[in-house]
């Protein structure tokens, strides 16, 4: 799957996003081992704290639906600037993949411009048992 096949879905999902307060919609699509794309959004509360990512979304429910390991993570945010994984999802992604999984952001909506790093760049030392 190309990156911008990748992206376009997380495109997709940016656009259930519930993003009430900050207006910064996130959607990440994850490509897993066995070639499926299992998406997720940003959920925002009231109480901040308890907002979830993206990515966690995504990976939330390719866990619950026995879909791991993951191969490429899309991040995509519908407005404002690329949307790098914040340090909790760094590391819960950290949990799953190889620090070698690429990982493709584009902010603005923008599926044909957008950056490419690893999961191991984003986080060198990440905490392993």
């Amino acid at each position: 799957m190309k990156p911008a096949d990748l992206l376009a879905a997380a495109a997709a999902a940016c656009r259930n996003a519930h993003a009430p307060y900050s207006k910064y919609r996130v959607g990440a699509a994850l490509l897993t081992d066995d070639g499926s794309v299992i998406t997720g959004c940003n959920v925002e509360n009231a109480s901040y704290g308890l907002t979830i990512c993206a990515e966690r979304v995504a990976i939330g429910t390719a866990v619950a639906a026995g879909k791991t390991p993951f191969k490429a993570i899309a991040i995509m945010a519908d407005n404002g600037p690329a949307p790098f994984p914040c340090g909790a999802c760094r590391q819960v992604l950290a949990e799953f993949c190889t620090p070698e999984l690429p990982v493709y952001i584009a902010g603005a909506g923008c599926t044909d411009a957008y950056e490419t790093t690893t999961l191991g760049t984003l986080l060198p030392f990440a905490f392993k048992l």
